[in-house]
């Protein structure tokens, strides 16, 4: 990695719900910023707060073509990532995830780059086991409708493996869980961002399945800084970034009902195709390896994420 400073970062993917989050933290720690964004589900008012910093540049770049930058540290976010989006178009989903992969290696490989890759917890599937240790292969259907996401990142991975393998490209891997926060979109079908609409809107609540089935939530704050300090560390394989609180579905409608007030209750309709049952990581190794553990619970993180949703989408 070179040595200039202050140190070069390119975030791919940077003007979107996770991408702007990591950009903020790379700012104030005062590093300088290229953001590449082809804006599907980024949006420019994530970072117009930086537009104007001589240490940021925004270009409108899509991954799935290769790009010329000099840099020291490539973190590789850009994917649709909520199966409203990914599924609209599967194939631009599965290309981004494969040929942006293999650009941004590329890149990293020319100009001896350390590269992150923002993998995730689909790759697991529908785990048979629980919680998902890293050293779990997964249960994952290769013809679902989700594959599109979940082979596009499993995909990634691998050629992350096999760079390291042949070029010694300084690679890390973050396994991503469910993460909410300031900054969703209020459109992209994730359960978190559905329910407060849903609950704003003084509507009822929609439940795929029968609400017993489980995720794990973890706040952006937290999820951030578990990247960047496995960004940081010298470990090279894949981490667990996510938060162990396991809550049910109807869970997580209780509690967001409760925040508004909301008298209505839940309607509960088919459940999707390969939609995990469980979810929960095992962080174990996120602590050994990084020190990291999530500090915001959930109630503290919705609580920040509602007064988002009513500032940014509902008090106009």
């Amino acid at each position: 990695m070179k040595t200039s400073s202050p140190i070069r970062n390119l975030v791919t993917g940077g003007a979107g719900f996770l991408g702007s989050h990591l950009v903020d933290r790379l700012m104030k720690a005062g590093e300088e910023v290229i953001c590449i964004d082809n804006f599907f589900t980024g949006r420019k008012r994530n970072l117009e707060h930086w537009i104007d910093n001589p240490y940021f540049e925004l270009i409108r770049h899509d991954v799935t073509e290769p790009i010329l930058l000099e840099v020291d540290r490539i973190w590789h976010l850009a994917c649709p990532a909520s199966p409203v989006h990914y599924q609209f178009n599967p194939i631009k989903t599965a290309k981004t995830s494969f040929l942006g992969t293999y650009n941004m290696l590329g890149l990293a490989r020319r100009v001896e780059a350390r590269f992150l890759l923002a993998s995730s917890s689909e790759v697991y599937g529908n785990p048979e086991l629980n919680p998902q240790p890293e050293s779990y292969a997964g249960c994952v259907n290769t013809i679902g409708v989700r594959s599109c996401y979940d082979e596009g990142k499993r995909i990634s991975e691998t050629l992350c493996s096999d760079y390291k393998r042949m070029n010694n490209t300084q690679i890390r891997i973050a396994r991503i869980f469910n993460t909410y926060g300031p900054r969703m979109l209020p459109n992209d079908g994730r359960v978190i961002s559905n329910f407060i609409v849903q609950a704003m809107n003084k509507k009822k609540l929609t439940i795929y399945g029968d609400g017993s089935q489980t995720r794990s939530f973890c706040y952006v704050d937290d999820l951030v800084d578990g990247l960047i300090r496995l960004m940081n560390s010298s470990y090279s394989f894949p981490v667990n970034i996510g938060n162990p609180d396991e809550m049910t579905i109807n869970q997580v409608a209780k509690i967001i009902n409760n925040k508004f007030n909301n008298v209505e209750k839940f309607e509960y309709l088919e459940k999707p195709l390969d939609d995990p049952f469980r979810r929960k990581p095992l962080i174990d190794l996120a602590y050994q390896k990084l020190k990291w553990k999530p500090k915001i619970n959930f109630n503290e993180g919705i609580e920040k994420t509602c007064i988002y949703f009513r500032k940014n989408f509902f008090d106009n």
